[in-house]
């Protein structure tokens, strides 16, 4: 079991790693800035750092909802290559974020392309689970003969 599953759990230790670098470059954000918690306004440098954050962490179990079940029942190599490439883009987007609200554009439409990518792939891969496992229909097998 755990073969199959190795690299989905390597791709989400990175996230989890990911998104506590978003919650330190915060804390280092308010203390460059002096804006103290339960604060959640500032200088703009310090919102857009923290709006970065915000957002990545409302995406974060979206994420890995969507890497587990396409990787458990589409394909775990493309479910972590893509899982790979949401993670790049989001630290793209929190980077461009930092350095102005226009530069966070295009890594945000790239990442949510990925999910929409990997939602496909999980639908389609629990489709075919339950075709062939309810149905007796294998739709694999309609696409290569």
């Amino acid at each position: 079991m755990l073969d199959q599953i190795h690299l989905l759990a390597a791709v989400t230790v990175l996230g989890v790693l990911e998104q506590a670098y978003f919650f330190l470059q915060v804390i280092y954000a308010r203390r460059l800035f002096g804006v103290s918690p339960p604060k959640v306004s500032g200088p703009p440098e310090f919102e857009r750092i923290f709006r970065a954050q915000v957002n990545s962490s409302e995406y974060f179990p979206i994420f890995l909802a969507v890497l587990w079940q396409a990787g458990l029942f589409f394909h775990q190599g493309l479910a972590a290559a893509l899982g790979l490439l949401y993670l790049c883009a989001r630290y793209c987007y929190f980077m461009g974020y930092r350095a102005s609200s226009s530069e966070r554009l295009a890594p945000i439409y790239f990442s949510s392309g990925v999910l929409w990518i990997l939602l496909a792939a999980s639908a389609l891969g629990i489709l075919h689970f339950f075709l062939s496992h309810y149905v007796g229909l294998n739709i694999l097998q309609l696409f290569t003969a």
